[in-house]
């Protein structure tokens, strides 16, 4: 579906990228709409797969899990790929995995609570079928995590 945003959309995108739990009659209140309008316009967007659903930033350091790495993986045959991600999703430590160009096949983050998690995690990636080798990069700090920060630039 190809759903073109004007400045209302805009709008109501920035409110729910800012809070996403923001209600529709707050936000109607707001922009001096109605809340009808809003919700009409979220499922519209909903429905062209703009909006994919809302989502909570958790901080993992307080809950103990400080220790953050990203993992390339090197694969023996690039056709098994997609098994290999399969089998990724099913490890709760590996929070996002990219298909990449380049020196690995995929390339991964993950959280852990300090390096022997974070060793266990590996060997459990390293275990694999087809995962040849992999590459760790530790993270010292995140300074910049914000799924949301492009669509403050999007001019309509």
């Amino acid at each position: 579906m190809n759903y073109q945003l004007d400045e209302i959309d805009k709008k109501i995108l920035d409110f729910l990228v800012e809070n996403t739990r923001m209600p529709f009659t707050e936000i109607a209140k707001q922009m001096d709409v109605s809340a009808g309008t809003i919700h009409v316009r979220v499922k519209k967007m909903e429905d062209a797969g703009i909006i994919l659903g809302s989502s909570l930033n958790i901080d993992y350091g307080k809950l103990d899990y400080h220790f953050t790495a990203f993992i390339g993986i090197l694969l023996t045959k690039s056709n098994r790929t997609q098994e290999v991600l399969k089998e990724l999703s099913i490890l709760p430590n590996v929070i996002e995995a990219s298909v990449i160009s380049g020196k690995y096949n995929i390339f991964c983050k993950v959280r852990a609570k300090n390096t022997e998690d974070a060793k266990r995690i590996i060997y459990q990636i390293d275990d694999i079928q087809d995962v040849m080798r992999t590459e760790s990069m530790i993270s010292m700090e995140e300074y910049l995590s914000d799924k949301n920060r492009l669509i403050n630039a999007i001019s309509i």
